[in-house]
């Protein structure tokens, strides 16, 4: 009886540690992606900052939140980091996912649709060029953007803080501004 608890003790340890690294692992992995998405468009947004006047903190951190840091089906197969509705061809090319969501050519051409929406909405002239993530955040909000309401708000916020993207508003110069 001793002899199968120590057998039985021993491999609850191993399969514990095998466990364990596992999800260490996981989130190493997740990490490293966060990483590489962060490296590969905070450029993408400080310059659709500089051109458009929305920061680049709210461009950043909403595609960070919908696309998951780019690891979403959307993310991956659409090119749609905003969670942004619309037409693809999924259904042609037999991805065997379906999806009521936008697809683009590329990565950069979804985060480029997104400000040409915002710049549509009536309020953007009024917040061209302000620097307040958390005032675009409300008025995108309060404007139907996201379902999620307050909550999404939060989960933005969150990610905008974590990763200090409000640093790349900074960078917004004289160029948004026209001068």
């Amino acid at each position: 009886m001793c002899m199968i608890n120590s057998t039985m003790s021993k491999a609850a340890a191993c399969i514990c540690a095998v466990f364990l690294l596992l999800m260490l692992s996981n989130v190493g992995y997740a990490q490293q992606s966060t990483s590489n998405y962060l490296k590969k468009f905070k450029p993408v947004s400080v310059e659709l900052m500089q051109e458009t006047g929305i920061p680049a903190s709210v461009i950043l951190g909403i595609a960070m939140l919908e696309s998951g840091t780019g690891t979403s089906k959307n993310a991956k197969l659409l090119h749609n980091h905003f969670g942004i509705v619309g037409k693809n061809n999924l259904q042609q090319t037999n991805a065997g996912y379906k999806s009521r969501y936008k697809q683009y050519l590329s990565d950069v051409a979804s985060y480029e649709h997104f400000v040409q929406l915002l710049a549509k909405k009536k309020w953007f002239a009024d917040l061209k060029g302000n620097m307040e993530y958390s005032t675009w955040l409300h008025k995108m909000n309060h404007s139907g953007y996201s379902t999620a309401g307050q909550e999404w708000i939060k989960r933005v916020t969150s990610i905008i803080n974590r990763y200090k993207l409000y640093k790349l508003d900074a960078a917004i110069g004289s160029v948004a501004s026209g001068s």
